[in-house]
C-alpha cells in the first residue's frame, strides 16, 4: 500500500491531527487551523490539505453525533450557502491564489479582530444579533479560506463569537457548519487530484487519531467555564492569526 513513510512527517502529523481533534471537540479554539501548517513543515500544503480532509470528515461525523441537539439553525442557513459560494470561487481560482496570500489575508483579519475585541472592550458589550449581511460575508470568506488551507475557523469566529452564545451551542454550530463545508469540498478536491492513493492511505493510517482527539476536546469543553472559554477562544484566534501572518509574509517575501 502506497503511503508516506517519512518518520518526520508523522512527528508533525500526529500532533497536528490531535490538535485539530481537540479544536473540533470544542477545546483550543481556532488552533485546529494549525493542522495544515504543521504538516506542511515536511510536505506541500496542498498535499497536507488532501490528507487531512478525510480525517476532518470523520471528526465531523463524531461531532455531529455529539452536538446533534446543540446548534443555531438560523446562523447555519445563512452561512452554509455563503460558504458554498466561497468554495466555488476558491475552486475556480485555485491555480491563481497562493497559500501565502491566503495566510496573510486571514492572519490580518484574525489579529485585527482579536485586537479590536480587547482594545475596544467588546467583552463588556451586549451580544450581537444574527446578521444576514455579516453571516453571508464571513461565511463566504470562511468557505474560500477553508478550501485553500482548511483555514475557515477565524472567519467563522469573527462572525459567531460576538453573539456570545452558550459555549455548547457555539461549538455545535461550528461542528455543523464545518461538516457541511468539508463535504462540499470533496468533489472539487477530487477533481484537483488531492485524493491520490498515497494520500488516502496516509489518511487511513492517521484516522484512529480523529475520534481520540475529538473525545479529548469534548471532555475538555465540559470542564471549562463560559468566561475562560471565550477568553481562550479570542487568545487562540490572535495566536493563530499571528502565526498565519508570519507564514504568509515569509512566503511572499521569499
Amino acid at each position: 500500500m502506497e503511503m508516506i513513510t517519512d518518520p518526520w512527517f508523522y512527528a508533525a502529523a500526529v500532533p497536528a491531527v490531535l490538535l485539530v481533534g481537540l479544536s473540533k471537540g470544542g477545546f483550543a479554539g481556532g488552533l485546529g487551523i494549525l493542522g495544515v501548517p504543521m504538516m506542511a513543515l515536511v510536505i506541500s500544503p496542498l498535499q497536507a490539505a488532501g490528507i487531512l480532509l478525510p480525517i476532518l470528515i470523520v471528526m465531523d461525523m463524531v461531532g455531529v453525533w455529539a452536538f446533534r441537539k446543540s446548534f443555531h439553525l438560523r446562523n447555519l442557513t445563512i452561512m452554509v450557502p455563503a460558504a458554498a459560494f466561497g468554495i466555488l470561487v476558491a475552486a475556480l481560482t485555485a491555480s491563481y491564489v497562493t497559500d501565502s496570500f491566503v495566510r496573510l489575508l486571514i492572519g490580518t483579519i484574525a489579529v485585527a479582530f482579536a485586537l479590536d475585541h480587547w482594545i475596544g472592550r467588546r467583552a463588556s458589550a451586549d451580544p450581537k444579533s444574527v446578521s444576514r449581511l455579516k453571516g453571508t460575508t464571513w461565511g463566504a470568506i470562511g468557505g474560500f479560506t477553508s478550501f485553500v488551507a482548511h483555514a475557515g475557523g477565524p472567519p467563522f469566529q469573527i462572525y459567531m463569537l460576538p453573539q456570545k452564545l452558550d459555549k455548547r451551542l457555539y461549538v455545535g454550530t461550528s461542528v455543523m457548519f464545518f461538516t457541511a463545508v468539508n463535504l462540499i469540498k470533496v468533489p472539487p478536491y477530487a477533481l484537483l487530484g488531492q485524493f491520490e492513493i498515497a494520500n488516502l492511505s496516509t489518511s487511513l493510517v492517521l484516522m484512529p487519531l480523529a475520534p481520540l482527539g475529538m473525545w479529548m476536546g469534548i471532555k475538555a469543553l465540559h470542564l471549562i467555564p463560559e468566561g475562560p472559554f471565550y477568553r481562550f477562544a479570542y487568545m487562540a484566534l490572535f495566536l493563530v492569526g499571528a502565526k498565519l501572518l508570519w507564514d504568509g509574509a515569509q512566503g511572499i517575501l521569499a
